[in-house]
């Protein structure tokens, strides 16, 4: 099978090594656009621009592709699923409708509304007189979010209120969201969805804010574990019949048929399990880890999902070892960009035994070192002492990814 594996970034990269780790062989993967280190292992081939979907479409016809898996979330609400379904391939991931749910938080809200999914109380807003008057209504912590998508920086959680206004200005143009704190531990439960049916991936957690001690400004993720010993033994279970495929169903009955991945954003309370959000797209960096673990053939699962028949695929198999990631960021992410700078020592660190380097793009979120182990000590320290071999100017990551589990 002929596989398109769109995206750049560390997320692709992860879904590239696991499509081989699982058995397809690296010559039916083709990456668009890819990076140099894609392109050590599968051909890539080059594209200006992710969001030039007629670009896609063509390389897609032009590699005979039968399925393609679609990894940013921007090519997704801009439709790219519609045009190569339109062209007769499988794809792996919502078509424009259904892509609302990531790219409307508005349009989130409804859905779980309607389908009576356990949620914080929001209000959306689009002048700061409303803004200032959810906050009083919510009161502190105050969390402010961009309705419409914005790389993993739309949302703030500030007591702060001044701050809190300022972030609502910035993204006021397309409307902002205003919520109830919710407060609890976080978890990311990854579901493949055929439309109708859903298939559920080992949970993850991962680190949202820059700095140590969850402090500093929201990323878009700067590390990530699994899977989660804390939690509850039912868990998954609940999430799936509780909020995923009533999402689903509900998703389904508004004729926006949801295909390819469903990300529940979610959070435990002392009021039970619910959503933060929902994403329509494998997440980064709880993807690095989570297929890191996978034992299930992936290029089968996702082409099964993609045809509408889950229901005949085999169930999800992890490995019981930890894995843990560590996100390298270019210098002031995520406030201000560098330039490009050379990144070296990722070859020594892929040369240590279980360990793995994901590469993203030259700024920002740089790359993950992924370190796997029997124990989550052990993870840690295979991860930590990978990062430790890469040197880039100015840059930083956090130190305390999976410490307390690990402790």
């Amino acid at each position: 099978m002929r596989i398109l594996v769109v995206g750049s970034g560390a997320r692709e990269h992860a879904i590239v090594k696991a499509l081989i780790r699982t058995g397809t062989k690296p010559e039916d993967i083709v990456c668009t656009p890819g990076n140099e280190y894609i392109a050590r292992q599968v051909e890539v081939r080059e594209l200006k621009d992710i969001s030039d979907n007629l670009g896609i479409t063509k390389i897609a016809l032009e590699e005979a592709v039968e399925l393609a898996i679609i990894g940013p979330e921007g090519p997704l609400v801009a439709g790219l699923a519609d045009n190569l379904r339109a062209q007769g391939m499988l794809v792996f991931g919502p078509d424009q409708k259904a892509a609302a749910l990531e790219g409307s938080k508005q349009f989130a809200k409804d859905v779980m509304a309607a389908a009576d999914i356990p949620t914080g109380m929001s209000r959306r807003c689009d002048d700061l007189a409303e803004v200032e008057d959810a906050m009083s209504q919510f009161g502190a912590p105050y969390v402010i979010k961009a309705d419409g998508l914005a790389a993993g920086k739309g949302v703030i959680v500030t007591r702060d209120k001044t701050e809190a206004l300022l972030h609502a200005e910035k993204f006021l143009s397309d409307g902002v969201l205003v919520e109830e704190f919710l407060d609890g531990e976080e978890v990311s439960l990854f579901f493949l969805s055929d439309g109708q049916n859903v298939m559920p991936l080992s949970p993850a957690q991962d680190y949202k804010r820059a700095l140590d001690g969850d402090l500093g400004p929201n990323t878009g993720g700067m590390g990530a574990y699994s899977p989660l010993p804390w939690l509850p033994a039912n868990f998954v279970e609940e999430v799936t019949e509780k909020i995923a495929q009533p999402t689903i169903d509900e998703l389904k009955k508004r004729g926006a048929e949801f295909i390819g991945l469903l990300y529940c954003g979610l959070i435990v309370t002392e009021r039970g399990i619910k959503v933060i959000e929902f994403n329509a797209r494998f997440g980064d960096p709880e993807t690095q880890v989570v297929l890191r673990r996978l034992q299930t053939n992936l290029a089968e699962l996702l082409a099964a999902a993609a045809a509408g028949k889950l229901d005949n695929a085999p169930v999800a198999k992890f490995s019981e070892d930890v894995a843990v990631t560590v996100v390298l960021a270019s210098e002031g992410y995520p406030v201000t960009a560098v330039e490009a700078r050379e990144v070296t020592g990722i070859e020594s660190a892929e040369a240590m035994d279980d360990v793995e380097v994901c590469k993203a793009s030259p700024t920002g979120r740089v790359l993950s070192v992924v370190g796997t182990a029997k124990t989550y000590s052990a993870a840690r320290a295979l991860a930590y002492e990978g990062m430790s071999r890469i040197s880039l100017q100015g840059s930083h990551y956090r130190s305390d990814i999976a410490l307390k589990v690990a402790e």
